[in-house]
C-alpha cells in the first residue's frame, strides 16, 4: 500500500454515499480542528463530497481543541447544540458523556461505509468496543476516525544501531549513553500535565494492567494506592528519571514547543509523545529552512521488573451525537461515510497521523506504532488509563497532576508520592462524592 500525495488525495473524485439520509436535509457539525489543519483540510472535502452526493448541507464550525469545554458543554442546556461533534474519547466522556449529552451511535457500526461493506466491517473492535467508550447502557458514544499511539521517539540518523530496550534496565542504559555521549536524554514540555503524567501511567499499567489504574483511583479510602507493590515500583522508575539528570535543562520552565522543539533540533536524545510527534516536529523544521530532517524511529516502553502486562497505549479520535440531536440521521449517516476508505486515506496522506482502518497505507515514521497497536499479543489501554476522564477531569486536577508533577521535577520522592496520593484521593471523594 501506497499513500497519495496530498493534491493527489484532495483533488481525487468523490467516492459514492453507501448510507444516505433518508429524511434529514442539513446537520450541524461542530470541529475540533481548524478549516487551515491538515485533519480540517480532510474533513472539508468529506464534507463537500457529502453535500455533492447527498444534496444534505452541511453547517460546520471550526472550533479548535476547546470545543467541549468551551462550546458544547454550555450548549447543552440550551436548544442551541451541534448534531455532531468531535475529541479523543476522554475528554467527551469527561465534558459530554458526565452531563448526559450524547446519544448511542451502537446503531452506526451496521452502517454502510462501501459496498456491502459495514463500519464494524472496516473498523476492528479494539479501536471502540471498551469500558471508556460506555454509556451507562453498554452501547457506545464514539465512533473513531483517528487514533492516537504513545511512543519514546528518536532520529535515526543519531542512533542508527538502537535496538528497542526490553528492560528499565535496557532504558535506563539509553539515557545514560546519550548523557556520555554529550546530550540530554529526555526532552519535555513540562508545562502539559498530560504529558508529564505518561511516564508513570505508563510503567504503572504495565503491573496493573487495562482499567487497574482507573479502578485504583476510584477507590474512596485512597488506600488501594498503597496496596500493590506495582504501584510504588512504578514511581520508583520516575523518580529514578527525575534525580538521574536525564530530562534537557529548563524543561520544567518552558512553554510548549519549546522543548519538543530543542529535540528537533538535536540537542537531546528522546522525546515521549503520542503520534502527532512527527508531524508537529516535521511542521517545525520545515519552516525553520534548510534541508534538515529527521529519519524517526520510535520504541514501546519495556516491561518494568515484575510487571505482567504488555501495554499499548491508544487513543481514539471519534464522532459523537449530542443527545439533542435535531438531525441525527445525517449525523450518523457522514460518520459512515468518513470511515470510506478513499475519504479516510487522507488522515496518513494529509495529516500524517493514524486511523482505525487496517487497510489503509502508514507514514513511515508510524509504522512502528501502527504495528504495537496491530500487536495481538499486547493489552490495549487508552492514554492515562482514562484517569483524565474521571469526574469530569476533576479527579486529575485535583489529586493526580500536582503529585507527579512534583515527582518528575524530583520535589517528593515516590513514597511520597503514593502516600500523597492516598491522602488527597480520600479527601476528594470525600467532598466530591
Amino acid at each position: 500500500m501506497t499513500l497519495p500525495g496530498v493534491d493527489e488525495y484532495l483533488n481525487a473524485p468523490c467516492p459514492e454515499v453507501a448510507t444516505k439520509p433518508a429524511t434529514d436535509k442539513e446537520f450541524t457539525y461542530w470541529s475540533m480542528w481548524t478549516a487551515e489543519e491538515p485533519q480540517g483540510k480532510v474533513l472539508s472535502k468529506a464534507i463537500r463530497c457529502f453535500q455533492d452526493k447527498t444534496g444534505v448541507k452541511v453547517n460546520v464550525q471550526w472550533l479548535g481543541r476547546k470545543l467541549l469545554t468551551q462550546n458544547v458543554a454550555p450548549a447543552l442546556n440550551t436548544d442551541t447544540v451541534p448534531d455532531l461533534f468531535d475529541q479523543d474519547i476522554s475528554q467527551v466522556k469527561a465534558a459530554v458523556v458526565a452531563a448526559g449529552g450524547t446519544q448511542s451511535v451502537q446503531d452506526v457500526l451496521d452502517y454502510k461505509v462501501e459496498g456491502d461493506k459495514k463500519v464494524r466491517d472496516v473498523v476492528p473492535a479494539g479501536f471502540y468496543d471498551m469500558p471508556q467508550n460506555k454509556l451507562d447502557d453498554g452501547s457506545i458514544f464514539s465512533v473513531p476516525y483517528e487514533v492516537l499511539g504513545n511512543a519514546w521517539w528518536y532520529n535515526k540518523d543519531t542512533f542508527p544501531d538502537l535496538k528497542a530496550p526490553a528492560t528499565m534496565d535496557d532504558l535506563f542504559a539509553l539515557f545514560d549513553k546519550a548523557k556520555a555521549e554529550g546530550m540530554a536524554a529526555i526532552s519535555q514540555d513540562g508545562d502539559i500535565n498530560f504529558y508529564n503524567a505518561y511516564f508513570y501511567t505508563q510503567i504503572a499499567a504495565r503491573y496493573l494492567g487495562p482499567g487497574g489504574l482507573a479502578k485504583t483511583a476510584e477507590d474512596k479510602t485512597g488506600q488501594a494506592w498503597k496496596s500493590d507493590p506495582g504501584l510504588l515500583k512504578a514511581a520508583e522508575a520516575v523518580e529514578k528519571m527525575a534525580k538521574g539528570g536525564y530530562f534537557i535543562d529548563g524543561w520544567d520552565a518552558a512553554k510548549f514547543p519549546q522543548i519538543q522543539q530543542r529535540w528537533a533540533d538535536g540537542e537531546a536524545a528522546f522525546l515521549f509523545v503520542g503520534s502527532w510527534g512527527p508531524s508537529e516536529t516535521r511542521e517545525y523544521l520545515n519552516k525553520q529552512g534548510g534541508d534538515k530532517g529527521i529519519n524517526y524511529g520510535s520504541f514501546q516502553f519495556p516491561m518494568p521488573e515484575g510487571a505482567t502486562h504488555k501495554i499499548v497505549e491508544q487513543l481514539p479520535i471519534g464522532f459523537s451525537v449530542t443527545k439533542k440531536a435535531a438531525h441525527p440521521e445525517a449525523a450518523k449517516a457522514f460518520i459512515a461515510y468518513v470511515l470510506n476508505k478513499d475519504i479516510l486515506s487522507g488522515i496518513p496522506a494529509v495529516a500524517d497521523n493514524l486511523t482505525p482502518r487496517p487497510d489503509l497505507a502508514v507514514p513511515d515514521s508510524l509504522k512502528d506504532i501502527k504495528a504495537s497497536l496491530e500487536d495481538p499479543s499486547a493489552e490495549r489501554a487508552i492514554f492515562m488509563d482514562g484517569l483524565d476522564g474521571m469526574a469530569a477531569g476533576k479527579w486529575v486536577d485535583n489529586v493526580f497532576y500536582p503529585l507527579n508533577n512534583d515527582l518528575l521535577k524530583g520535589n517528593i520522592t515516590a513514597q511520597q508520592f503514593i502516600d500523597g496520593l492516598a491522602a488527597k484521593q480520600a479527601e476528594f471523594w470525600k467532598t466530591t462524592g
